[in-house]
C-alpha cells in the first residue's frame, strides 16, 4: 500500500479499494499504485485537503488578521 503521512484512514481506504479494483481489472500492480494514488488525490483536491490549499487557507488567515 502506498503510505502517504497526509492521507487520513478513509483515503488509506479508498486507496486500496481504487487498488484491488485496478488490479482485478487486470492492471499491473504499479500501474494499479499510480491509478489509486491519483484518486485519492484528486478527491483531496476537489475537497481542499492538499497541503497547498491547507497552506493557502492559513496564508490567507494571517492576511485577514493584519487588516
Amino acid at each position: 500500500m502506498a503510505r502517504n503521512n497526509h492521507w487520513d484512514p478513509d483515503d488509506q481506504k479508498q486507496y486500496q479499494h481504487v487498488h484491488d479494483s485496478e488490479v482485478d481489472r487486470g492492471q499491473d500492480e504499479r500501474a494499479a499504485e499510480r491509478i489509486a494514488a491519483a484518486t485519492v488525490n484528486k478527491q483531496r483536491t476537489r475537497e481542499g485537503r492538499t497541503l497547498r490549499q491547507e497552506q493557502e487557507r492559513r496564508d490567507q488567515g494571517k492576511d485577514n488578521k493584519k487588516g
